[in-house]
């Protein structure tokens, strides 16, 4: 059973309609506080939220920062990375919302404590560059017994942002459709999620190796697929799949690392008995799975925006989708799956070994990655997080 769908998350929203109403009178009375910024980031600690935290710290002692965590979990791990954190739950969570000047996220309003975040400055980083239609953009945002409505809800709560950090022209134009925000409100300054990606791959072979157990010089092969809202990944490999793959990573020195999407009702497990060359790598040990890409030499993917992440190193990215009629039907893409695949994609695990096994097609899948990058990667610096910074900093003194 999925740990979140749309329809599910959609019913809380609407029986939560008397805490959103407290929040707002709330919000008359409390005066907010431009020196606290509190951080949040709906898959745990990580993403451009935890980027723009460190840096912020370090560039102005005079900030009080507060991490809100989801729960105990969190807090520990907030903890142990050296943050000040705090529940988002409860009654500190919602005070240190309510007062605080600054907000940023990476999912929605609810990674804090959505029923306090009216009046702040609010910064939404998003988890990505987006394929899928996300937001205001996709029909699947609103299942619920109540779309219209709900429709009207994404729309007021999305009005609230006040700006939101792009990795291109071409994302930038995605989320301001998305958000249904203003030009004004999106600026291409690079996304702060992306700087851990260009860094020194060492610490990255050092923290895989801690989550999936040693792998020596093996060459790494990471599976990521995207969530599908509640239903079961198409390509979960058969018996005959999983020894043909474990044929293949042992005949090439390699290590399969199956990265499921923390909401994934898919079970991979069946595939760790035939070979130690297959490993686990789940939300719950890695939750940004960023920090872990340098140390990856190739990628297999679908609908992710990990290719585009990925794509800033230069390395092969194999697209297997056998439901992308389907899912750019249902879900929705921003672009034909064509031009993003290059036109590669395939639809068996066979048609992955076959492109994997050959120099030339490997090759091909490299040259495919860097003209992902050149398309959807303004910047390639590593100071992403410095350029969001500043933004923010400018554009609250105009606020003011």
């Amino acid at each position: 059973m999925p740990n979140f769908t749309f329809a599910r998350a959609n019913a809380g929203k609407l029986a939560s309609a008397p805490l959103y109403a407290f929040g707002w009178i709330a919000s008359l009375v409390v005066r907010r506080r431009p020196n606290l910024w509190v951080f949040a980031c709906g898959s745990g600690v990580g993403e451009g939220a935890l980027e723009l935290y460190n840096h912020a710290r370090e560039s102005n002692r005079s900030l009080r920062l507060v991490w809100l965590a989801r729960d105990r979990n969190e807090l520990a791990e907030a903890r142990r990375v050296g943050l000040t954190v705090a529940l988002r739950s409860g009654w500190r969570g919602f005070r240190l919302t309510l007062r605080a000047g600054v907000i940023v996220v990476t999912h929605g309003l609810g990674d804090a404590n959505r029923f306090g975040t009216r009046g702040a400055y609010i910064v939404q980083l998003w988890h990505g560059i987006p394929l899928k239609k996300i937001q205001l953009d996709s029909p699947t945002t609103f299942r619920s017994v109540a779309p219209r409505l709900l429709r009207a809800l994404y729309r007021r709560s999305a009005s609230a942002i006040d700006f939101v950090p792009a990795a291109s022209p071409t994302s930038a134009a995605r989320l301001r459709s998305a958000f249904g925000l203003p030009e004004s409100r999106v600026a291409v300054t690079g996304d702060p999620r992306d700087d851990v990606v260009l860094r020194d791959a060492r610490p990255a072979r050092e923290l895989l190796a801690k989550a999936i157990g040693d792998y020596g010089t093996e060459r790494i092969i990471l599976f990521a697929p995207t969530w599908r809202d509640g239903d079961p990944d198409p390509v979960i490999p058969t018996r005959a799949e999983w020894e043909e793959l474990a044929a293949f990573l042992e005949s090439t020195a390699s290590v399969l690392v199956i990265r499921p999407h923390p909401h994934s009702a898919s079970n991979y497990h069946s595939g760790l008995g035939i070979s130690s060359r297959i490993r686990m790598l789940p939300a719950a040990v890695q939750g940004d799975i960023n920090p872990v890409l340098p140390a990856t030499d190739v990628l297999v993917t679908d609908f992710s925006s990990i290719a585009f992440d990925f794509a800033l190193l230069g390395r092969p990215i194999a697209f297997l989708a056998p439901d992308v009629d389907r899912y750019s039907a249902t879900r929705g893409l921003y672009e034909p799956y064509r031009d993003f695949s290059g036109g590669s994609e395939v639809s068996t695990w066979s048609d992955v070994i076959a492109l994997l096994a050959n120099s030339a097609a490997l090759a091909r899948l490299a040259r495919h990655a860097e003209a992902l990058a050149s398309k959807h990667q303004t910047f390639r610096d590593g100071r992403n997080t410095e350029r969001v910074y500043e933004e923010i900093l400018t554009r609250l003194g105009k606020r003011e």
